[in-house]
């Protein structure tokens, strides 16, 4: 499809339900700016290529998304900047911002920054920093934060600040070429994702990235698919001066590492009135209303009437996945609808998975590979959880399968405090579990518990 054709078709959709979205009450009871539709997969470029990426709600409104839409992964496939002696020389670096442990063991997150130039990487440091603290003010990042390593690498561009901003025809020569105005939306803040893997690549490890642009204009996108290549679960890009984009950047998060659904939905737009498809494989959007949810004991039936932080109990509410009818949601208004509000409870369950995909809550400190003798030391890594409960991980230690209670709690224990008496080889084990009560699904909570073992002998 060219692209005067695709113009005219979008405009189109747009006339056609302006009107019915203008009327529509926001997920605030307020009166909702109207977002571009979803667009079906394919469409968004002029070549039908490209990659799927989240679009951002409007800055005048509450709701944290407007559907998707096909980008070029290159964006505007723009030349690398021509770097100088000097600024080459700063180009790269990687430095670990938060340190909680090895890479094996912790979730990664890269923050790569973006119209910064080689004087400006102390304030991508400073901006990586304040995006973080913003992040990790939201539970359950806050309860959680010692899972995670923070990883930042300099990308030195030779303009400061990116293309789009303040106007399209603006444009800059940055070392990830981010651009507003993506596919002629304002605030789809979109990159060069090959440039931005080469960055990555970089650091030792990536589970997630985030990049920062050098603007205060508001904007973002969630790239959402995994990598292929990296592993990584995706990457958010987010305005570093804009204090919304950083809640763009959460909810994207929810996508990514939460394998969440987008809970919002699209008054008057066609093909959306009514979800009429089979049951939904997210974890936070369902067909089935609350009371045969419970019958059948599906989806969240384990949180209904629980009240949730984001306001309300916890219920199926209609209205999800983009449509108005046919889909139920677990609450009214969590940040998977509405930006600024926390996780519902069975989003923050999710979350809390996520994050043990790729964390674990016991790692060695001592090799795990030879045999402990009598002066030897077995020691563990359990991250200190930091909830206002006060909660810690339960630890457990065990010879030979046998509890050894009086070491209950502690992270490292002596070959010598065994009490070995023969010459025997035997094995030590100690178990790390998180016994939150923000998991009730016994197949996400089997996961939330971590076993070191070794071999010891006098």
């Amino acid at each position: 499809m060219d692209a005067s054709l695709r113009l005219t078709l979008r405009a189109a959709l747009a006339a056609a339900c302006t009107t019915a979205l203008l009327l529509a009450a926001g997920p605030l009871g307020t009166a909702a700016a109207a977002p571009p539709p979803p667009v079906p997969a394919g469409a968004g470029t002029g070549n039908g290529a490209g990659i799927q990426v989240e679009v951002p709600g409007p800055e005048d409104g509450t709701v944290a998304g407007s559907g998707h839409v096909r980008v070029p992964a290159a964006g505007k496939a723009r030349k690398a900047p021509q770097l100088s002696e000097a600024e080459r020389a700063a180009d790269g670096d990687v430095a670990k911002m938060v340190d909680n442990g090895p890479t094996s063991d912790r979730l990664d997150i890269v923050v790569v920054g973006d119209g910064y130039t080689a004087a400006e990487q102390d304030r991508f440091h400073a901006d990586a920093r304040a995006k973080w603290a913003e992040i990790t003010a939201v539970e359950p990042y806050s309860t959680y934060r010692n899972l995670f390593n923070v990883w930042t690498v300099d990308a030195v561009s030779r303009d400061s600040g990116v293309s789009g901003d303040p106007t399209p025809a603006t444009v800059r020569d940055t070392a990830l070429g981010s651009y507003f105005w993506c596919e002629d939306i304002e605030r789809l803040l979109c990159i060069d994702q090959p440039k931005v893997d080469a960055y990555v690549a970089k650091a030792p490890a990536a589970d997630l990235v985030l990049v920062l642009s050098n603007s205060a204009k508001y904007g973002g996108a969630g790239y959402n698919e995994p990598s292929a290549t990296l592993g990584y679960e995706g990457i958010s890009t987010a305005s570093a001066g804009n204090a919304k984009s950083g809640q763009v950047a959460i909810h994207e998060t929810g996508h990514s590492l939460g394998k969440l659904a987008d809970e919002y939905f699209y008054p008057g737009t066609p093909g959306y009135e009514k979800y009429e498809g089979p049951e939904p494989a997210d974890s936070n959007t369902s067909t089935l209303p609350a009371d045969r949810m419970a019958a059948e004991r599906a989806k969240w039936y384990r949180w209904l009437g629980a009240a949730s932080p984001d306001g309300g109990t916890v219920g199926a509410y209609e209205g999800g996945g983009y449509y108005v009818t046919g889909l139920y949601r677990p609450t009214d208004s969590s940040i998977m609808r509405v930006l600024g509000k926390p996780f519902n409870l069975p989003g923050t369950e999710a979350m809390i998975a996520g994050f043990y995909q790729h964390a674990k809550v016991a790692a060695p400190l001592t090799p795990t590979g030879r045999t402990l003798r009598l002066r030897n030391t077995a020691k563990v890594s359990v991250p200190r959880l930091t909830g206002a409960d006060g909660r810690q991980p339960e630890v457990r230690w065990y010879l030979d399968g046998r509890e050894l209670k009086r070491f209950a709690g502690r992270t490292e224990v002596a070959v010598a405090e065994l009490w070995l008496f023969d010459l025997r080889t035997h094995k030590l084990s100690v178990t790390a579990e998180d016994r939150t009560p923000s998991v009730r699904d016994p197949k996400i909570a089997r996961t939330l518990r971590s076993t070191v073992d070794w071999t010891v002998r006098l």
